[in-house]
């Protein structure tokens, strides 16, 4: 039987043992006619109690003890049967009705009226109430019956719900998988290749002009942008293509973002022209797939509004592990001016770029706080990792 403990059908014998011992003790007791043979019915009613206990391991042998406390009570010279008795016996016969193979417990309780009927005829001789008595045996066990029925079928109800619901979820995971790949796919075919050809172009054209905007910076600076920019577009297409994929998927996915990828980030930005240098405290571990990759995109973000306002400058990148939440820190020294003196350009430029990173870091209940430094600017995100995140 599957459930708890306290739905255990075997309970409903054990308890009714003790139960009817004690009903039996108190007629025994309390009714004149049985207060003469209290000594005999108190020795039936601690046999009913040891029946019921046989009963909750052998349904069927224990049926027909309890039956047997009839012929025990008139071999002992005490009168029966008494209401104890009778209750106690249909007890036993619907749980037998319940308990036991529908043969099995039609045979015992057959036994168990023959035992009756036939004390009853032998002291008493025939009589209506020797046939009226075990009579009521056989409803009780049709009883025990049709309770058993009934929660075979509510388990068989609930099998069925739970399969249902299942193939439900099954479906829908599947449906939703699907549309991922369609959209995966989308992305990586369509879009992903033509911001890939228009970055491979623009770095065509930056290298053709190179000549002739050597004594205009500015204008370099922004076809230098406009490659850098459409570079990361790319990067940020494929890796989100990765995530879309379900693992196994036969098409190649770029490596997911994530923090333990940071190195590779300040590599970059190194290669770009920018100096930085990279600190990592507390213990590195895996992080939520989510956060992890929210965590990336505002290093990867800062650091970017770093090359934008500040190019030439010096960047600090903090990566703090804590206990219960993640830090990331970035802070650069600001710009060199032509005067000798350091501009403080807010990262981000309009706002675009904070916004977003706060919105990332919102997403997950995080902060992203920024402040002007006496050099520079300094991005400071925090993002608690003792939840759920998918």
């Amino acid at each position: 039987m599957v459930g708890p403990r306290w739905r255990d059908p075997r309970l409903f014998p054990l308890a009714a043992g003790p139960l009817m011992c004690l009903l039996g003790l108190v007629e025994g007791s309390t009714d004149a006619a049985y207060r003469p043979h209290f000594a005999v019915l108190a020795l039936v009613a601690f046999w009913l109690l040891a029946a019921f206990v046989v009963q909750a391991r052998f349904p069927c042998v224990g049926a027909v003890l309890v039956v047997c406390f009839y012929p025990l009570s008139l071999i002992l010279g005490a009168p029966g049967p008494g209401g104890t008795g009778l209750i106690a016996a249909m007890l036993a016969m619907g749980y037998v009705g319940y308990a036991a193979p529908a043969r099995r417990s039609l045979v015992a309780v057959t036994v168990a009226v023959a035992v009756f009927v036939t004390t009853d005829v032998v002291v008493h001789g025939l009589a209506w109430d020797s046939v009226f008595f075990p009579a009521v045996f056989y409803p009780a066990r049709w009883a025990g019956r049709l309770v058993r029925r009934e929660r075979e079928r509510s388990a068989e109800l609930m099998e069925v719900t739970s399969l249902l619901e299942a193939q439900r979820e099954q479906a829908a995971h599947a449906a939703a998988v699907e549309e991922r790949t369609r959209i995966a796919r989308e992305v990586h075919d369509a879009v992903a290749h033509s911001v890939s050809v228009m970055t491979l172009q623009t770095g065509g054209l930056r290298r053709q002009l190179a000549p002739v905007l050597a004594d205009r910076p500015q204008e370099y600076d922004v076809l230098l942008g406009l490659e850098r920019l459409g570079r990361q577009t790319v990067e940020e297409l494929r890796s989100l293509v990765g995530i879309l994929r379900e693992p196994g998927d036969d098409q190649p996915a770029a490596a997911v973002p994530s923090l333990a990828r940071a190195s590779e980030v300040v590599q970059d930005v190194r290669a770009a022209g920018l100096d930085v240098d990279l600190e990592v405290t507390g213990e590195p571990r895996e992080l939520p797939r989510a956060l992890d990759a929210s965590a990336y995109r505002i290093l990867q973000e800062a650091l970017t509004n770093v090359l934008r306002h500040a190019p030439g400058s010096r960047a600090h990148v903090v990566l703090d592990y804590g206990h219960d939440a993640v830090g990331i820190r970035v802070r650069d020294e600001g710009a060199p001016a032509t005067n000798g003196e350091r501009r403080r350009l807010p990262l981000g430029g309009g706002g675009h770029g904070l916004v977003g990173m706060r919105e990332r870091a919102q997403v997950f209940g995080g902060t992203l706080r920024t402040r002007q430094t006496e050099q520079g600017f300094e991005v400071h995100a925090v993002l608690p990792t003792n939840r759920s995140w998918s």
